[in-house]
């Protein structure tokens, strides 16, 4: 099954949203979101029916304002829009493996921490010492940070408030269905993980959007590693020109 994440499904969901957000209790008409961008019914209408309406950054702002969209909404539809309409830039080869390599030297240097690559489909492509050390799951074959986290017993036990960890996560790969609907990793993987009842009840609970989880507090229950908690702050850097690549530091706190 295909799970790409239309932007029609979005915008509902964001006017459902906005009207609760309001206590009116219902989402917010349509009517009333053209007023506040100044456009008429009919041109909105369109755009929720997916009529290949044109959309420039000032509309879109235009929209996300009237939308009352926080940043990770606001990311997910300019790069629905924009990643998927062939606006986004892709360096050479020869630049992404010099990048690669560079990244790579730079993470080496980090060994004494808890630090890991995913791509896109949140495959693990990189790790230290330190972070196998945390999570041996890491250097299996095909290790994917979802998988682990969404579908393990390890995962529930060792993340604490796993529930919220869990939403979160689901919300991350929304945003990445988001960005890129047509991509046949991410559908696959959600098939895989909705077949878990507590995370399909997730999944369908709420339609948030979540970008990066920068400066996130949270606990870890590692006793192979410590008899007491670790309270951890993840930290999250992008390169440039290689957006399909997150590298995230688990600092102790």
């Amino acid at each position: 099954m295909h799970h790409a994440v239309r932007l029609p499904d979005l915008l509902r969901a964001w006017r459902a949203t906005a009207g609760k957000e309001s206590q009116s209790g219902k989402p917010l008409p349509q009517k009333e979101v053209a007023q506040r961008m100044a456009v008429s019914e009919r041109w909105y209408r369109s755009l929720e029916s997916d009529a290949g309406v044109p959309l420039t950054p000032e509309v879109l702002n235009r929209l996300a304002t009237a939308l009352t969209l926080g940043t990770d909404e606001r990311l997910a539809l300019f790069g629905h829009v924009y990643v998927n309409g062939g606006h986004g830039s892709v360096p050479a080869p020869k630049e992404q493996d010099a990048a690669q390599v560079a990244l790579a030297r730079w993470f080496t240097a980090q060994e004494h921490l808890a630090t890991y690559r995913v791509d896109h489909a949140w495959n693990v492509v990189g790790h230290s010492e330190t972070m196998a050390t945390w999570f041996p799951w890491v250097l299996e074959p095909g290790a994917n940070l979802l998988r682990w986290a969404l579908t393990t017993p390890a995962a529930r036990e060792q993340l604490a408030d796993w529930p919220m960890h869990a939403a979160a996560y689901l919300s991350q790969l929304r945003f990445s269905l988001a960005t890129s609907p047509h991509h046949e990793q991410l559908s696959t993987l959600l098939d895989e993980l909705l077949e878990d009842p507590e995370c399909r009840a997730l999944w369908e609970r709420e339609p948030r959007v979540l970008a990066y989880r920068q400066g996130h507090v949270f606990k870890l229950r590692l006793p192979h590693v410590s008899d007491e908690d670790i309270i951890v702050t993840s930290q999250i850097l992008l390169p440039a020109y290689q957006p399909e690549i997150r590298h995230v530091l688990l600092l102790p706190l």
